[in-house]
Formats: structure tokens, sequence, C-alpha cells
């Protein structure tokens, strides 16, 4: 490929396509990289989109390109393939190459997330400044965004993750392992760096080094993320005299831009109400002053009725599990960024700002700017839509990372630090205090999800524990209880400082500096951030208030019911285990098809897991006790109400209902409590043994044949064996021990009665079992080595079976008479 004479586009793309089809994957790399290096960029401008989508694949999902997120380590196409894509690769030698020379490719809007749509197309330009450049295609006429190739390569990269395709079928690949996640994490290292500067890219030429797109324009301000301070680019870039004078300040537009592109596909998904209402100064403004009781005379706008909540806007979006492991990635990445903040540079004095580089700048600001509005409503709405299943686990993880910022700070990577030590530093009450909501009214939102979870299953045991472990780290509460003593606490804005605080550039400011001198009041950032992301009819719900107390208190209740069910299903199947003897193993047991398959739903869990599930709920309730302090006296009055008796449990365990004139009809709650699996009705066969619905674990031509066996002998015997069971003798009690016991469901039968309107008779039901079938094959395999014949093993078992009847018999209390 590389050999070829210099040619026109259209020829040199043809060859490519060729290529793609007829040579192996390695090749093409090997192939691709090569004239990457040796073609100028006029001659692969027009091969850089088919690139793109041939590896990233289609936005419309007809192309599935190399397929990232099936490709593993073990496969031979991975190390090639990660080395093309990686930041000092033959893609991003490419990209720096047209960058250049300034070209730009569209990206349609109709693959943006819903809200940024929904907003150019109700001719509202969105404030991210990823978004401020937009053109028209001139043939379609479709509106489209114009990108440079690192940002155009980079949004067609996160788009990976949210578009639909019909990927073809592929060995499972834990999602942490696929070159997907593991070319985001390189990504975020790469141009996001804990140590040092984003490296320069490595392509020049005569212009020079690549230079950063354009500053944007002073009238356009850097907004979308819930502030509104003006570009780092434009504060360091355009006010220099040479961009090659400060090379960190040249290459960070590339970090910006990573991140603008993570954050509005990953993360912005809510409606074009709530993102025009969340986004506009003027309804910061009004919110501001409608709840600081500042004067409308300061603001010449209108307000508008019915701003509403959150939760009223949100767009019906459910993402994948891998989508949230991805956000989890890169909110502990961001943590462990801004925490990487040098020392000296921590200080809000002006000295240290004018000496820090633009690097160090994008550090103080990443949270608060990029991430916290989005995240906040993102999880919100899988808090409020995630299914009721062990699959939340990993929404959870990602809002735990995000509140613990101390967990990703360097001191904690040096080997001095005691590991057991869960105690939070003070410094962190002003992380707390700026994410007050995160912390209060996501708790809530869980603590409303476990009140609906089955306590009982090891899986929901651990989120609930996972979550009281982290609240009940020391100082937490007290820090969380503070801040919202901040925000209720009534703040009065002197006159001659309202026009400098309500023209502050931002309304939070970073957790690791007060870098706007304007905003000193803890009081007024606590509320500005509570109503800049929740509105302003928002009523806000106290964490540690009457309400959400009562609401412990209910969930302590549901953990000591759980812990008692756990028990008492550990202690049924210790006992069944105990009582299966030797014959029942055997497959000579109770043929009561009701009781003879003793598995259940705790089958896949095990009594091991069943014992982690008491622990885990022990600790939860001691966590809850530190966190709420509830006294010895109130988990004590849980644990007396909760004590029940085995009957009266299981009718606790039954769903929701109400008594009709039909009997029991399930109320809304039953329904939600039967579909999710929580509560059931204990249902059990109550008609004939003989003719109940052949099981999965039975044969179904043995069952038949052997019924009609049954049926035959029953019939041609039925007068011998009613006059043997009528007898008073031994003899009487042992035909009736084996006899009569298969008559009628042991639910329905009193011990050592038979109903009159059943007839003794043989069942051999028992023998279609595929476990009794095979016990009795590996019997006969362990005779015939021992060198003894079928049919003396045969006669052996019905001796055996015989003297265990006898010996239950003589045993037994049971001296009811047939009649």
């Amino acid at each position: 490929m590389a050999s070829l004479p210099l040619q026109q586009p259209s020829f040199l793309l043809a060859n490519l396509k060729a290529d793609y089809i007829n040579k192996p994957f390695i090749q093409r790399c090997q192939e691709l990289a090569k004239l990457i290096d040796d073609y100028p960029a006029k001659e692969l401008h027009l091969i850089f989109p088919w690139l793109v989508e041939s590896v990233l694949g289609s936005l419309d999902g007809t192309v599935v390109g190399w397929n990232l997120r099936f490709l593993h380590s073990r496969m031979n196409e991975y190390n090639t393939a990660m080395e093309f894509l990686s930041p000092s690769g033959p893609m991003m030698k490419l990209i720096y190459k047209l960058h250049a020379e300034d070209y730009k490719y569209e990206f349609p809007i109709s693959y943006l997330p819903g809200p940024v749509k929904a907003c150019f197309q109700e001719g509202v330009l969105p404030d991210c400044p990823l978004f401020h450049v937009k053109s028209q295609f001139p043939v379609s006429g479709l509106l489209s965004l114009s990108l440079n190739p690192f940002q155009y390569y980079m949004i067609n990269f996160a788009a990976c993750l949210i578009a639909q395709r019909n990927y073809p079928m592929a060995q499972y690949v834990p999602y942490s392992e696929n070159a997907y996640f593991v070319l985001v994490d390189v990504y975020l290292k790469f141009f996001l760096p804990l140590e040092g500067n984003v490296p320069p890219s490595l392509i020049t030429d005569v212009r020079g080094t690549v230079s950063p797109p354009a500053p944007r324009s002073p009238t356009v301000s850097f907004t979308g993320y819930g502030v509104h301070h003006t570009s780092l680019l434009k504060r360091h870039i355009s006010h220099q005299p040479s961009v090659n004078a400060d090379p960190a300040a040249q290459e960070i537009w590339r970090s910006e831009t990573l991140l603008q592109v993570f954050v509005e596909m990953w993360l912005h998904h809510y409606s074009l109400e709530m993102y025009q209402k969340m986004q506009s100064p003027q309804v910061k403004l009004e919110v501001l002053q409608y709840r600081l009781g500042i004067s409308s005379m300061h603001c010449s706008t209108t307000a508008q009725p019915g701003y509403g909540t959150i939760l009223t806007y949100q767009e019906p979006f459910r993402p994948t599990e891998e989508h949230m492991l991805l956000v989890r990635l890169l909110v502990k990445h961001l943590h462990a960024f801004s925490n990487s903040l040098r020392p000296e540079l921590i200080s809000s004095s002006p000295s240290a700002h004018s000496h820090a580089s633009p690097l160090e700048e994008f550090k103080r600001v990443v949270i608060p700017r990029f991430v916290q509005q989005k995240l906040y409503v993102f999880l919100q709405h899988c808090f409020g839509h995630w299914p009721l299943d062990a699959s939340f686990r990993v929404v959870l993880e990602t809002w735990l990372s995000y509140v613990q910022p101390w967990r990703y700070t360097p001191e904690k990577l040096l080997p001095q630090v005691d590991p057991q030590d869960r105690t939070v530093p003070e410094k962190w009450a002003v992380f707390v205090q700026e994410n007050l909501l995160m912390y209060a009214r996501l708790f809530q939102g869980f603590l409303n999800r476990a009140l609906r979870t089955d306590l009982v299953n090891p899986k929901n045991a651990q989120m609930v524990f996972r979550v009281a472990k982290v609240f009940s780290q020391t100082n937490l509460p007290e820090m969380i209880q503070k801040a919202e003593l901040l925000f209720l606490e009534q703040e009065h804005v002197p006159h001659h400082r309202q026009h400098r605080l309500l023209m502050s550039p931002t309304l939070g400011g970073s957790f690791l500096s007060n870098r706007q001198s304007a905003i000193t009041d803890s009081v007024f950032k606590v509320k500005s951030h509570v109503y800049s992301l929740e509105g302003q009819d928002s009523q806000y719900k106290e964490m540690f208030g009457i309400e959400v107390r009562t609401s412990v208190l209910r969930l302590a209740h549901l953990i000591v019911q759980a812990k008692q069910t756990a028990k008492s299903i550990s202690d049924y199947s210790a006992e069944a285990n105990a009582n299966q003897s030797f014959f029942s193993w055997l497959g000579f047991g109770s043929p009561d098809l009701n009781t003879s398959y003793t598995g259940n739903d705790m089958d896949d869990i095990g009594l091991d897991s069943i014992k982690k599930t008491d622990e885990y709920l022990d600790k939860t309730l001691s966590y809850l006790c530190q966190i709420f302090r509830l006294n010895a006296a109130q988990l004590t009055q849980l644990t007396t109400s909760s004590a029940l008796k085995p009957d009266e449990m299981r009718t606790k365990q039954l769903p929701d209902c109400v008594q009709g004139e039909n009997g029991l009809e399930l109320t809304d709650l039953g329904r939600l409590q039967m579909i999710n699996g929580l509560r059931k009705f204990d249902i059990t066969y109550q008609g004939d043994p003989e003719l109940q619905p052949i099981r999965s674990y039975e044969n179904a031509f043995l069952v038949r044949f052997l019924f009609q066996v049954s049926s035959l002998i029953n019939n041609r015997f039925a007068r011998e064996m009613n006059s043997i069971c009528a007898r008073r003798s031994f003899a009487g009690r042992l035909a009736r021990h084996y006899l009569t016991n298969t008559c009628v469901s042991a639910t329905n039968r009193s011990p050592g009665t038979v109903p009159s309107d059943h007839r003794p008779r043989i069942s051999l039901r028992f023998l279609g079992s595929y476990r009794n079938l095979l016990s009795l094959f590996l019997l006969f395999v362990v005779a015939s080595f021992f060198s003894i014949s079928p049919p003396t093993c045969l006669l052996g078992i019905l001796a055996l079976f015989l003297f265990h009847g006898i010996i239950k018999v003589l045993f037994s209390d049971n001296q009811t008479s047939y009649r």
C-alpha cells in the first residue's frame, strides 16, 4: 500500500476499502500506519471519516467496526488495535496532521443525546462550547456540528457506548477487560495526567506545533456545566504573545475537549425544559432572589411559573451496566486528577494563582464545573428508574465513589497511612457542603429503594451494608448535618453586597479553593448549590429530619425481619439435610411430590451466603445506629416486635392483600411485591398426588407407565389392602405405613389418620424421578463390582426398605386405628 504513488483521494479511499475486505486485520493496521506517515494531510483528508467509521462503527449501527467492546487481551488483534488507537499511535498522528491544516468534519446532531438535540431543534444554542459552532449540510440540509479532527474522533468514540448496534454473537467479555474500557482509561490518564503536564502532540510541520482551536468569543461564556466561568483557553492562550511560550497552555484544549465530550455524551440525559431552566443565568438569578429574600427590583425579568423539579422532566433513558462502569471510571479519575493539585497552589491567594499552570487551574474547577450538575441528574434518574435487582450495585458504587473524594488523594497511597482509619478529615467539609444533594437527596432515594428490596438476598443485603458503612465514617454524618443546618439557616444579605454577589461569574466554586472572593459565606454557597440543582419550587427534605428518621426505623425493622427469615431458611435447610436418611437418598422416601423435591429459591445462594447475609445485616444495623444515633431501647423494641412465630412469619411474608367480596385481593403494593419476586403465596397441590403435573426432574414416559402399573395393582388388590390396613395388629400398622402414606397431601392429613374417601394404594411414581433412577443405577454398578447379582441386590434393597418401615412403626407414637 505504501509503495503506491500519490493518487487522488478517491482512488486512495477505494483501495483502502478493498483492502478492508481482502486483507487480514493486522496487515491492514500496519499499512494504515505507514500510509499515515507517508501521505500528506491533503491526501488523507477524505479517508478520515471512513477510517473513524471503520474503526468505531457507524452512528446508525449498520457498521460495527472493530468491535472494541468485545475485543479482549486474549485475542490476536488486541495489541495491534490498542497500539493503533493509543494517544501516541497512528490514529492520533493522523488527527494532529489534519488538525494542523484546520480541516473540519460534520457530525449530525441527530446522534447527540436527547436534550442537546432538542435544544438545536428548538433554536436554543447549548451552553457547552463544544456545540457553539454549527453548520448546515449543503446537500441534505440536516443540521450538524462542524468539528475539528480531535473533536470528531472523540465524539464518535464516546458515541460507541450509547449507540444501539446489532453486535455479532461473541464470547462474553468482562466490561473492565475489553478494549473500549481500557482505551477510555488510557485517554483519561494521558490527557488528564495526575503528574506533570499533558504531553505535546507529536506532529510538526512547516506551520509549527499543532495549535489549539481559536479562542471563543468574549460574548460566549463557558456555562455548560452549571457555572459561568470564562474559558480556560481564552484566559491562558488568547492573551499570550506566542502560543509556543507555554506548551501546557497550548495542549490543554485537548483535555478540555475530552472531558466535554465524555460528560455531554454519557451524562447529559434529561429533558429540554430542565436543560433550559438549569442553564439560564436569568433563571438562576431569579431562583436566588426568590429563595434568599432579595428584592425583585434587582432583576428585570419576570419569573415564569412552574419551574418544577428535576424529577418532573427526566427523559425515558436507562444506561447499561457498562455505561455505569465507565461513568464510575471517569468519576474516580477526576477525583484523583483534582486532588493532585500541588499543595502550594491550593491557597486562594492571587499570587498562587498567577504561578499556576493552565492544567493546575483546570484541576481546580474540573468537578464543580464539568461534572457535578449532570452527574447529579444522571444518578437521580438511575435511582428512580433502575430495576429492583442486584444490577443496581454498579449505580450504587458510582455514587459512593463520587461522595468519597478522600479515597483518591495522594496520601492514601502512602504506606504509613492506616487503611483501617475511617475518619474523614475536616478539610472535606467544604466539599460536603457544596455537594449536599449528592449526600442527602440520593441517600433518601436509596432508602426508598431499600424499603422495597428483598433483604434476605445476600446481594441486596450487601448493597445496604455498603451505603451504611460509607455514611458511618467518622465525621461524615456531622458534616452532612452541619451542611443542612447551614442551608436551613436564615441568611440576611446586606444591601451593599447584593449586586456583587449576584453578578459573580460562579455559583458554586471549587472544593479545593475559594477562587471567587465575593462568595465567602458558607450559607450562601450551600443555598446556591441546592437551588441551582433543584430549581425554585423544590422542597428540601432533611436527611436527619423526622420523616427520614422514620423511614430508617422502618428499614431497621425490615432488617430484623430479614435476619429472622434468613435464620429460618438456614435452620430449615439444615433440618432437611439432617432428616434425609440413606433410604431417602436411594429414592425410597416419601412419594409426596409437594415435599419430595427439596429445592428452593436459595439453592443458588447456599448456606454460606445466608450466613453472610446475617453478617451484612448485623453490621448494617450497627452502622445505622451510629449515623442516626439510634439507642438500644429502639433496637430492642424492633427486635421484640419482629420476634414472630414461624406461622406468623409465613403469614407476614404473603403479598399485601385486602379482604374483598371474593376473598383476598392484591393491592398495588402486593402486585409490586409479586412482580419483583419479593413475596409470593404459599401454593401447594391439594388434589390426588398421583395426578400431579409431571415435573422437570421426572421422566414423562416412566411416570405415565408406572401410573398404569400402580392403577392395575390397586384395582386388582384393593379389597386385600383395605382389609390389612383395617387390622389393629402390628401388621396393620406396618401396612398403613406403606399403603396410606400417599393417600393425600401432607398438608391436608392429620398424623395417624386417613380420610374415609381415600383407599390404601401403592404408588410407584417415585421410580420415575431422574435422581432415583440414577441412585438405583449407581447401586447396581457397586453391586456388580462386588459380584452381587441384580436379583440379590434388589431383594436386599427390599429387605432394607421393609426393615426401615418396621423401625419407623415400632418407634412411632401413632396408635390411631385406620377406622
